[in-house]
């Protein structure tokens, strides 16, 4: 049912932790399906430096929170804004379809950590302007896996 590389991140996660003097941190949760994850950004010249994770959530939260830091460390911001729920399915090996939703929450949480970013520097980051942090990441999800 899961794929080597999510039992491997959940076993595994890569990047636990917070960043205490982070200068971009978003949180992303559904009461729904009771996933809450909090990613933490320090960036230096537009590059993501280092990233951190704390997810309260099942195994595919947790793996999804895992690979999504890897994926952008070391990244241009907009590099990062473009990481879609769909590669981290794929950088996963997939995602059964009950599960789909925890990989949008990865790139919500991505988003909202960069969104704070933006904020507190005063600038706009292309390709989140229509972004919401608080958008249910069950209205975006394929009821197949992916």
């Amino acid at each position: 049912m899961y794929s080597e590389k999510v039992m491997d991140h959940f076993t595994n996660p890569r990047n636990v932790g917070e960043i205490e003097d982070a200068n971009g941190i978003g949180q992303v949760g559904n009461a729904k399906c009771g996933d809450i994850m909090k990613i933490y950004l320090k960036i230096e010249n537009d590059i993501i430096e280092d990233v951190k994770f704390k997810t309260f959530g099942c195994g595919s939260a947790i793996a999804s929170s895992s690979i999504a830091t890897e994926m952008i460390k070391g990244k241009s911001i907009q590099e990062a804004v473009e990481i879609t729920n769909k590669a981290v399915v794929e950088a996963l090996g997939g995602l059964p379809a009950p599960k789909v939703h925890c990989s949008v929450l990865a790139e919500q949480a991505v988003k909202a950590a960069l969104l704070d970013y933006a904020k507190k520097n005063n600038i706009e980051i292309k390709g989140l302007e229509d972004f919401d942090p608080d958008e249910d990441p069950h209205d975006h999800h394929e009821e197949e896996e992916i």
